[in-house]
Formats: C-alpha cells, sequence, structure tokens
C-alpha cells in the first residue's frame, strides 16, 4: 500500500464485498485478514479478541501459523498487543523485538518479524479486541497505512459487538467480551428491581455502509450537516430554550465551542478522505476520542467528553435526518431506559405500561429525574459510568435500585437469582396489600398518620391503592419543572382540582413552588449563583416576585371552592416571610370574594422547617401557623452545611445521629405542646428505620414515597413505640452525642422481629 494513495479505498471496498459474502463468521475474519496483509504489503495479520475473562485471544491470522489461531491466549496486559489493548492506542515500531513490552510466543512463530503495527479495536470507546500487521523488515509504517487499519478495525468491531464472533472459538473457551455480562454499581435512585432489555434514550444509530462510493459527494454531507447542526445550536442559544434532556444554557455553550472547534471538524474530514462514509468518520472520531479521554486523569477533560459525545451524537442524527429525540413508541414490553442524562419531560413521554426501569450516566437521588422516577414507581440507578457504552439495544439487563446495582446481559444464574428476588418482593407487596385498610396504630396503641409525598396527577391513584390517609407533601413545582411552557392559571386550577377529586375527603397539603437554586425551569432566565441551594429560590422568588405566587394561590383557592385546602410555604428563613406570604393568601381570598367566587370552606397554613434559622424562632412561629411540616432533607443539608447533591458530602452525615434527632425531637415536642400538627415529610420517613426513630421521639404523623407506605406501616403495627422511645431517648440526650443510633436501632428492630 505504500505509495499506492488508492491503498486504502480498494481495502474498503474489498471489505464490504467479504462482509456481503453468505459466509461463516471464520471464513469472513480469514478473508479479511488476508485481504489487509495483501493491501498493506504485510507478512502477518492477526486479529485477537477480548475475551469475557479479560485475557486476549488470536482469532484469525494471514502469516503466523494456522495452529495458533484459538491457541495463543494473552493476558490482558501481556506483551505489546497487550499494551495496545490497554492503553487503547495504536503502537508503530520498526523494532518490535527491542520493546520492553514485547513477549514471546513460541507457537506462533513470529520471532522472525521485526515491523509492527497493532491498532485498538474500538467500539463507543470501549476496547474489544487488537488488530495487528507486521513485516521481516524492520521500517516504520505511514500514516496512511495506520489510519487504513484503524478504519478496517471499525469493520472487525462491529462483527464482534454483533456476536457474531461467539460461536467460532475452540469449544468451552470464553465468549468475547463485547458480549460478556457485565456488572456495574451506582447511586440508588429508587427502590426495586426491574428485569427487561436495554433501550437507549438517546440511541447509538447503528452503521451500515462504512466504506464510501464518492469521497466528494461524503464530504458535502458531512459539512452540511455540521452547519446545520450549528445553526440549530445557535437557534437554542439564542432562545434561551433547552432540549428534553434537560441540558442548560452553559451546557449550550459548550456543545458550541465544541461545533465550532476546527480540529474535531478537521478529524472528521480527514476520516471521510480515508475512504469512510460521513456517518462511519463520525463514529470513528467519536470512539477514539472516547477512547483516550475515558483514561484521562483530569476530571475537567473526563466532563467534556459528555459534551463531545452528545455534539457526536446530535450531528449524527442530523446527517441521517433523524429526530434527535427519545423513542415513544414501539418499546418492548420490558423496556429500561439507559441514558447518559435525561429531564422529567422526556421520562414522562415513554409507555409507562412498558417502563420497567431507568438507568442513568448522570443523575443523583435528587435530580429531578429521580424525582419523576420514584413519583411513577420505576426502579432506577443513577451514576453507572459508561452505562450508554456496555450497553446495546435489546440487551437484557437487571436493575436494582435497592443496592445500585445494575447488570447487563447477566448470567443465567445471576437472573434467576434476581428473578427469585422479584417472587419474593411480590409476596411481601401482596402482605403490605393485605394492610391497606387496616388502621395504622402501633403495637401499644399509638396512631399513626401515614401520608403521601406527590407531584404529578400519575400519583394520585396511589391513595387509593396505598391506603394512605392523604396526601402530605404535594410538590406543585413537578407540573412547572415538565412543562415546556409556564402553566396557565387555568393549568393550574385543573391539576388542583384534579388533586383534590382523587383525594376525595382526605387532605391534601400543597406545598407553593419550590424552583430556584438546582431546580431550574427550561423557560425561565436562570441566574448564575456560587451556591444556588442558598441563594434566589423557593419562597424567595415567590415574594420578589409576587405575580407568579398569587396566580399560583388563586388557582388553589378556587381549586378548593366548597372544600379544605391546606397551603405551606417552602424554605421560609424568618416569621416575617411566613407573615408576608400569608398576606398573599388574604389578598387572594378577598379578590375572589369580591368576584363571587366560591371559596374554600376552610383554608389552613403553614410552612416548612428546613432553614435551621427557624429552629430559634419556633415559638413565634407555632403562633402563626395552622401546622408545621419537617422538610428533613434540606433541614439536614443545612444544618451540616453539606450538599446533599455533591456525593463527596452527602454521605458524610447521618440523619440518625443524636444532633439531627435532638432537632427533630425539639420540633415535635414544641409543636405537640402547643397542639400544633406536624408532620415530617423528607426521605428519613420513608425507611422503615427512619420511621422507627421519628415515632420514638414523638412523631405521629408521616409524609413518605407511595412505594413506602406498605414497609412503613408493617413496621409501625408491630413497634412498641413506647419501648423504642425509652430506647432512643437517653442516646440522644447522651453527653458525648456520638452513640451509633442507627446500629443501635437496627439491633432493637432485631430483638423485636422488626422488618427495616
Amino acid at each position: 500500500m505504500r505509495g499506492a494513495l488508492g491503498g486504502p479505498r480498494v481495502l474498503l471496498r474489498r471489505l464490504r464485498e467479504v462482509m456481503a459474502e453468505p459466509v461463516s463468521a471464520q471464513e469472513r475474519l480469514d478473508k479479511i485478514v488476508v485481504l489487509i496483509a495483501a493491501n498493506m504489503v504485510a507478512e502477518v495479520c492477526s486479529v485477537y479478541v477480548l475475551r469475557v475473562d479479560g485475557r486476549l485471544e488470536l482469532y484469525a491470522t494471514e502469516g503466523l501459523k494456522a495452529e495458533s489461531v484459538h491457541n495463543t491466549v494473552l493476558a490482558a496486559d501481556e506483551g505489546l498487543v497487550g499494551l495496545v489493548a490497554s492503553e487503547a492506542n495504536p503502537i508503530n515500531l520498526s523494532e518490535a523485538q527491542s520493546h520492553p513490552a514485547f513477549s514471546y510466543r513460541a507457537e506462533t512463530g513470529e520471532e522472525i518479524y521485526h515491523s509492527f503495527l497493532g491498532v485498538p479495536i474500538l467500539r463507543a470507546g470501549n476496547t474489544l479486541g487488537v488488530l495487528v500487521v507486521q513485516n521481516r523488515a524492520r521500517r516504520t509504517y505511514s500514516e496512511e497505512e495506520e489510519e487504513a487499519l484503524q478504519t478496517t478495525a471499525m469493520v472487525v468491531a462491529e462483527m464482534i459487538a454483533s456476536g457474531e464472533l461467539s460461536a467460532i472459538a475452540r469449544p468451552g473457551a470464553p465468549e468475547p467480551a463485547a458480549r460478556r455480562p457485565v456488572h456495574i454499581n451506582g447511586a440508588a435512585l429508587n427502590d426495586g428491581i426491574a428485569l427487561g432489555h436495554v433501550v437507549l434514550h438517546e440511541p447509538r444509530i447503528v452503521i451500515t455502509n462504512f466504506i464510501a462510493d464518492d469521497v466528494n459527494k461524503e464530504l458535502k454531507r458531512l459539512e452540511a450537516s455540521i452547519e446545520t447542526m450549528r445553526s440549530d445550536l445557535d437557534v437554542l442559544l439564542e432562545r434561551g430554550e433547552v432540549p428534553d434532556a434537560g441540558e442548560h444554557r452553559d451546557v449550550l455553550e459548550a456543545y458550541r465551542m465544541f461545533a465550532y472547534d476546527r480540529g474535531w471538524q478537521h478529524r472528521l474530514t480527514e476520516a471521510v478522505v480515508t475512504g469512510l462514509t460521513a456517518e462511519a468518520a463520525i463514529e470513528r472520531v467519536q470512539s477514539d476520542t472516547r477512547a483516550r479521554m475515558l483514561r484521562a486523569t483530569d476530571p475537567y477533560l473526563r466532563e467534556r467528553l459528555h459534551d463531545l459525545d452528545e455534539l457526536s451524537n446530535r450531528l449524527m442524527h442530523q446527517l441521517l435526518g433523524k429526530d434527535y429525540t427519545p423513542p415513544r413508541d414501539r418499546l418492548p414490553e420490558n423496556a429500561i431506559i439507559v441514558a447518559r442524562t435525561m429531564g422529567p419531560a422526556a421520562l414522562l413521554e415513554y409507555d409507562r405500561k412498558r417502563l420497567r426501569g431507568l438507568v442513568l450516566e448522570e443523575g443523583g437521588p435528587n435530580s429531578h429525574v429521580a424525582i419523576v422516577a420514584r413519583a411513577l414507581g420505576i426502579p432506577a440507578v443513577g451514576e453507572i459510568a459508561n452505562a450508554t457504552g456496555v450497553a446495546d439495544p435489546g440487551d437484557a439487563i437487571i436493575v436494582d435500585g435497592a443496592s445500585g446495582d445494575v447488570h447487563v446481559r447477566p448470567s443465567p444464574d445471576m437472573e434467576a437469582a434476581y428473578v427469585e428476588r422479584v417472587r419474593l418482593r411480590a409476596r411481601r407487596q401482596s402482605q403490605y396489600l393485605a394492610l391497606r385498610d387496616k388502621p395504622c396504630v402501633t403495637k401499644d396503641g399509638v396512631p399513626i398518620t401515614l401520608l403521601l409525598n406527590a407531584g404529578l396527577a400519575v400519583d394520585l391513584p396511589h391513595i387509593d391503592e396505598t391506603g394512605a390517609a392523604g396526601i402530605g407533601l404535594f410538590r406543585t413545582e413537578l407540573q412547572f419543572m415538565v412543562a415546556a411552557n409556564l402553566p396557565r392559571t387555568a393549568e393550574q386550577f385543573s391539576l388542583y382540582r384534579a388533586v383534590l377529586d382523587a383525594a376525595g375527603d382526605k387532605p391534601v397539603t400543597f406545598r407553593t413552588l419550590d424552583i430556584g437554586g438546582d431546580k431550574v425551569l427550561p423557560y425561565m432566565r436562570n441566574e448564575e449563583e456560587e451556591n444556588p441551594a442558598l441563594g434566589w429560590r423557593a419562597i424567595r422568588l415567590g415574594l420578589d416576585r409576587p405575580g407568579l405566587l398569587r396566580a399560583q394561590i388563586r388557582a388553589l383557592l378556587r381549586a378548593a371552592g366548597g372544600r379544605e385546602l391546606k397551603v405551606m410555604f417552602p424554605m421560609i428563613a424568618a416569621v416575617e416571610e411566613f407573615d408576608e406570604a400569608k398576606g398573599l393568601i388574604e389578598r387572594e381570598l378577598t379578590h375572589l370574594r369580591r368576584h363571587g367566587h366560591k371559596l374554600p370552606d376552610r383554608v389552613e397554613v403553614g410552612t416548612m422547617v428546613e432553614v435551621p434559622s427557624l429552629l430559634y424562632q419556633l415559638d413565634e412561629l407555632i403562633d402563626r401557623v395552622d401546622f408545621l411540616s419537617v422538610g428533613s432533607n434540606d433541614l439536614l443539608q443545612f444544618f451540616y452545611a453539606a450538599d446533599r447533591g455533591n456525593k463527596r458530602v452527602s454521605g458524610r452525615f447521618d440523619p440518625l445521629s443524636a444532633p439531627m434527632l435532638r432537632v427533630f425531637k425539639v420540633i415535635a415536642a414544641k409543636s405537640n405542646a402547643r397542639h400544633k400538627p406536624v408532620t415530617l415529610c423528607g426521605e428519613l420517613a420513608s425507611t422503615p428505620l427512619g420511621a422507627l426513630a421519628l415515632t420514638a421521639i414523638g412523631y405521629r404523623s408521616l409524609s413518605v414515597a407511595p412505594s413506602a407506605v406498605g414497609p412503613v406501616k408493617a413496621m409501625l403495627l408491630d413497634l412498641d413505640a413506647g419501648k423504642a422511645g425509652k430506647l432512643l431517648g437517653p442516646l440522644i440526650d447522651s453527653p458525648a452525642g456520638s452513640a451509633p443510633i442507627r446500629e443501635r436501632l437496627k439491633a432493637f428492630a432485631s430483638e423485636h422481629g422488626l422488618q427495616v
């Protein structure tokens, strides 16, 4: 091929012919290595495939001893082949045997060859094997030859990834690693177990045509698509809009920076010039870059990888004339969505009847999509590294939302074990269902009110399904977060009335808009803040923009005409803020009364206790409110100055620690003493162990996730609250303040047969 400019294109055309022949996988691979060797004037061409056991097996060769095929197996880091695989970078040597990584295998007969060129076989940044050419003469292969070999490796990668090579190894040998079972542990976002098949949220387009018939035509296609994509990104940025996946303005700026990067476009153009189609060039450049960046130690570079992936996917969809939207129909019956990231609205667009689970590369327990997943009751796991790279559409997958485990292409034994776990959970659920109509009273006669946390219309059937006493927290902001535009007063009115109708005679507590901070609405201008969780959000935004808050209050008051209405305000930090917010309710009542609207029979107004400053204003606050709700999530993060969205610090502090339980106990004691109802509606209440502790320190009303009603109620029915209080009281009041309360509570539960 040296000096023959048409060499790479000739090779690609011949490869296309071989790929179309009706022959076995082994015969096809054997023909491919012969073609490469002839085209590159190489005396050896070999394909090594990464197996499920992490070793590299020689699958085909031209030039080495034929008996070494399927018998030569290298460790993952053995020799030059292992070095290419582990570093995912080409190695080009004129004297291979002098390299410190060189490993001699007598059965191959390769000791007579000196020059060596090895390239990784990559797909979605994952190394699937190594493609090697060798010569007796000492020479350095040209850039053109290296480029051609990398391009050829793409064709072999598709053979491996498709599973075509799985059946050609010797009997009993491990299968290729591309189809191996993969186990990854991430962050548990929502409890539950799901078994199903992979649906990629932004599906990787399967390239069927790698080789260009007309290079100039492909260059024009690429250039036109890049220009159109750039124009679309400019429009998005100028309008201040974001796509369904929830990326914000600063991310769009990063995309635009990449889109206009000349180096990126140059690499794409170079790939097309070698004879690739435009789509194959995108795949080639994306895979090479991803392989390098995945191994980078600089966290900034690794973060930019997501931007480049997003940009490449957009360009691919643009090139092929496909909408850049998630699939919304023809899902498998047991679809499990695998995504890099996505917004809450995108999840709602999938058919709920077929949706079984969710796996995200990004997204923690407090992300918007996680909140919606919990509302839908979908098992979900986040922070799964390279999930979209290791999982292909249609792959079997298991999602364990309790432990954060994800199993891609699970072994039969693993799948059978999880099927049994699902059956066990189903039996438990049937037991919980049997408790639905039973009063929630502890073993020693203490009544506990179990309410639901909700926020969407899809939550409403859970009231009857769980037998809950009502809705203790209705997050009104979710309607705003999943909408493309600001919901009008009429739309808010319709939702609030539907919620009250579904609840019937059971109470519903509506929390006014808690937006700002990490809850950025796509149609509202995002104010840059150094500490958004402590910034312009929730009631602060509502009081500064009273038109927004008054419109919501008016919709709530009208929806509750002739019924009881309970409204509470989020993130109140001073009693004066509560007074000002309550004043808006009085003004809206006056307005509706003046215009002849039917008013609620009774309006109760309360507040969330989630800012530590309120702990020193409780007496004044309790005099003003009709009820209190404790937001344990925010109260914990503000109390310990630990961002609950930052995984480095979010787990450092335990809500069942003595200092935190003292805070909860003080709130309950003061409220109970003044006969003001108090409910705890944070995540702590949704765990049986947390509910045990809260009951022991005086809480008689808990608002929990729908999926938690059964487990929490079952525990409470078997709990002796008096005994739990006697155990917990001294631990909380201990001067040391460091008693291992969580472990003591677990021991108590075990001793008394409580399922926690």
